[in-house]
């Protein structure tokens, strides 16, 4: 019987990956960029050295001393910071785990493994894929979708791979194997582009104890309903950045759900919530922070996971924790903002988008499996056919980065790095 082998590897389809980053220590990424600031302003205002030290949390990659490039696209500082008294980096938005953005200080001399070859191919037309961790248990997609830079954190602690969409900036060399989107144009007798197979990976990814796979359309009916159920997928994971398209119901970066469905504040959420305030109230489907209410929120997006944990607990603990006393990540954000409810608001529309599309999903891989059945002992496996068309094997070198480099990146105490 053909088995889930037969299907290409998505690490065959994307063969360019790239592991998640490793910030080192907490204090550089927060939910609130003013409260990055006040803490970078503490430790460049820590005249001892000792003190200074404590507050930064050195590690065996990055110290008071260490000698490093800027990250692509970032004009920051590249004295040591047992030096540095100037201000602070201006904080970028990334994608922190699978449901949540974070403000990050896009430094070097911060960050122990901070992945320079995402930082240069990171603009307005990328799309990064997050296969996930295997979960068995967790009935999650295979992968997720970022418009923003994202550390591939996965609150179980599975190790993830980041697959950028284009290897290069500006939407250029698409980051599959060779020769894939041809075979496919043929196959199904209709143009494809890569925008079509990243929107297909989407729709068709199926995880797996070695890696994601990805089963191929064999008929043109199957692959239109796989793209429509893609772009939306993506659509909803980028919070509308990518595969817009108003006229299927995409708007731009503007997820709302239909008039009686949409989440309100009936009750005033409390000024500086705290750990254990969040709750749900399943007969009323409603929210509980303290004494504040939000609904309506169906059960659907209270349960969703993200690395088999539930997204809403999740985000809300990373804004309502205490960091250690002492310490920078102890610097929390002052309240609980305006802009905080309205980011809330919007994750519950995405989520409960999210799960309605997760069941759709589930029944498009049941399908897929159907046909898979059905056409065993008729068909070759895939993965022989991809190798007879020579798409199989994947070149070496299209499993490393691209050369993107196009201006000057300073490299330590201002000298320029080549690359």
């Amino acid at each position: 019987m053909r088995t889930v082998s037969d299907a290409p590897a998505l690490h065959d389809l994307m063969p360019w990956s790239v592991r998640p980053l490793r910030i080192g220590r907490g204090w550089p990424l927060a939910p609130d960029a003013a409260c990055l600031r006040a803490r970078w302003a503490l430790l460049t205002g820590e005249p001892d050295a000792v003190a200074r030290a404590a507050l930064l949390r050195p590690s065996r990659a990055r110290g008071l001393y260490t000698a490093v490039a800027q990250l692509p696209g970032h004009r920051t500082p590249t004295t040591a910071l047992a030096r540095e008294d100037g201000p602070c980096p201006e904080p970028v938005r990334v994608q922190h785990g699978p449901f949540d953005q974070q403000w990050l200080i896009p430094d070097h001399r911060l960050i122990d493994v901070a992945r320079p070859e995402l930082w240069r191919v990171a603009d307005d037309h990328q799309v990064f894929v997050i296969e996930q961790g295997y979960l068995p248990e967790a009935a999650e997609p295979a992968v997720e979708f970022s418009a923003l830079l994202p550390d591939g954190r996965s609150p179980a602690g599975k190790p993830s791979r980041i697959r950028p969409a284009f290897r290069r900036p500006g939407g250029v060399e698409p980051n599959l194997a060779p020769g894939l989107t041809e075979w496919l144009a043929a196959e199904l007798d209709t143009e494809v582009s890569a925008e079509d197979v990243l929107a297909w990976i989407a729709a068709a990814a199926r995880p797996g104890p070695g890696g994601a796979s990805v089963p191929l359309p064999r008929d043109g009916a199957t692959w239109r309903e796989g793209l429509a159920l893609g772009r939306g997928s993506v659509w909803l994971h980028t919070g509308g950045a990518r595969y817009a398209d108003p006229a299927a119901g995409r708007d731009p970066e503007r997820l709302r759900l239909p008039g009686g469905a949409r989440p309100y504040v009936r009750a005033p959420l409390p000024a500086a919530p705290g750990p254990g305030e969040l709750s749900y109230d399943p007969d009323e489907s409603a929210l509980r922070i303290g004494d504040g209410l939000i609904s309506p929120v169906s059960p659907d997006a209270w349960e969703l996971t993200g690395g088999g944990v539930g997204a809403l607990e999740q985000w809300y603990e990373r804004r309502t924790a205490p960091g250690e006393p002492g310490s920078l990540e102890g610097l929390r954000p002052a309240a609980w903002t305006r802009a905080t409810t309205s980011e809330l608001l919007e994750l519950i529309s995405r989520l409960t988008l999210l799960a309605g599309l997760r069941r759709e999903l589930a029944g498009f891989a049941e399908r897929l499996a159907a046909r898979e059945r059905s056409e065993h002992g008729r068909t070759a496996g895939q993965v022989a056919e991809l190798r007879a068309a020579g798409i199989l094997p994947v070149p070496a070198a299209r499993r490393g980065p691209a050369s993107v480099l196009t201006h000057h990146e300073e490299g330590p105490d201002g000298q320029f790095t080549l690359l």
